[in-house]
């Protein structure tokens, strides 16, 4: 009885909406418009999200690094200052690759410059490609991977020799005959190189991109790019991720005594994590999820307001009709849930456009920034349940006004 009940108030307040169909499309777009924000903006902060994280990690979660510099992220008018310590020098670094005995992989890398020119016969690249000196453990640390060719031999490294890794988009910049870029020899500013390897395509992170480097030896980068306190970096990948704040921890005590860093004092150097930057990020990204909530509320709030207007309008529109089938044995309780149930069904209907509506707009964002396809079910329960409570909320005051009318006084209302 209850059930049928339930679904015949359904069947009425839906043939209430088609008579009055145009107030009730004009209520139902404010709250979809409010929902549409929220989950929109939402979808869209959760996908950046998603981006930064894939980017910015893509050495692994298990990879830090070791450097004479702290990170300096620009965020609007916000910069953190830079840290300047004492040039890391090779002896230190390698010191640091033979002792550190913790269960992965070590590599050495130092940046020769970022704006050389690359050249092949007749065809060069743009002045702004970053060569970087490695050693034969690089490839393994820093998260590329040989698409063709190989990486370098340690006794490569040792020698210095003049051979060269490059970006999947160099290749078409410098070989435009589809000639097979492995064993050519190209230019690398007044030295000669020849191509060992090609790295896979990885696209572009964050506005840098990794496909239009080139590595060369460490030891040749160390004579031919030579300048004044040049610094040597060094990447760690733990090979058990959950040992990584062991690692973090052991290498700072062996590199505090390589730098004799005096007991109690900072450290004189920088270990960062391979997602750091990317939960510095996201971290701010916190302010335009509060932004878009308040938005989002502010707009419901006025959703609210509307619906309320609507069904007050309707209780008056329909005073008769309440008035008759109160005589014919309705209920207070029926008529209050009958106008209840019509003010939930309008909020639902909005509540769908609006999910819908916000998923396909921050989606867009998504594609725009080649982030992944997300559907943020927490956002799409939050907004089935806000679009609920403003519903009740609008509606239990017009719905008492109706269960609260005199069936007398109803049926002489004209």
């Amino acid at each position: 009885m209850k059930q049928t009940l339930f679904f015949e108030n359904i069947r009425i307040s839906l043939n209430s909406i088609r008579t009055h169909l145009l107030r009730t499309i004009l209520t139902i777009l404010i709250i979809a418009f409010g929902i549409m924000a929220l989950v929109g903006i939402l979808t869209a902060t959760d996908s950046i999200k998603y981006y930064l994280t894939k980017n910015f990690s893509m050495m692994g979660s298990n990879t830090f690094t070791v450097r004479n510099r702290t990170m300096q992220v620009h965020i609007g008018d916000q910069s953190n200052k830079q840290r300047l310590y004492e040039p890391i020098r090779i002896k230190q670094a390698l010191q640091f690759k033979e002792s550190f005995s913790f269960p992965g992989y070590t590599s050495i890398f130092v940046y020769a410059t970022g704006t050389a020119t690359l050249k092949f016969g007749s065809n060069k690249t743009n002045p702004n490609i970053r060569v970087l000196g490695a050693d034969e453990n690089y490839l393994y640390t820093s998260g590329d991977e040989i698409e063709k060719g190989r990486s370098f031999t340690p006794e490569e490294v040792n020698y210095g020799s003049s051979v060269c890794i490059i970006g999947a988009e160099l290749v078409d910049d410098l070989f435009k005959n589809k000639e097979d870029p492995v064993g050519q020899i190209i230019s690398i500013g007044p030295g000669k190189y020849r191509i060992i390897g090609v790295l896979k395509s990885k696209g572009s992170s964050a506005g840098f991109s990794g496909d239009r480097s080139c590595y060369t030896t460490l030891n040749n980068v160390r004579v031919n790019f030579a300048r004044p306190k040049m610094s040597f970096n060094l990447n760690v990948m733990v090979k058990n991720q959950e040992l990584m704040d062991a690692a973090v921890g052991e290498a700072t005590g062996l590199f505090r005594t390589i730098r004799q860093d005096p007991a109690g004092s900072d450290n004189t150097f920088e270990i960062t994590k391979s997602d750091n930057i990317a939960k510095m990020l996201i971290e701010n990204i916190k302010y335009v999820t509060f932004a878009a909530t308040i938005i989002g509320l502010i707009t419901l709030a006025g959703a609210a307001i509307g619906l309320m207007n609507i069904m007050l309008v309707s209780v008056t529109e329909r005073t008769r009709e309440i008035g008759i089938r109160k005589a014919i044995g309705a209920t207070k309780r029926v008529i209050r849930n009958q106008f209840l149930i019509e003010s939930i069904v309008i909020g639902q209907l909005g509540g769908l456009i609006g999910i819908v509506l916000g998923i396909l707009i921050g989606n867009v964002i998504s594609l725009l920034i080649g982030s992944a396809f997300i559907v943020p079910w927490l956002w799409i329960v939050t907004g089935v349940v806000l679009c609920f409570g403003v519903a009740l909320i609008s509606g239990i005051i017009p719905a008492q006004k109706a269960a609260n009318l005199d069936p007398i006084e109803s049926l002489r209302y004209e």
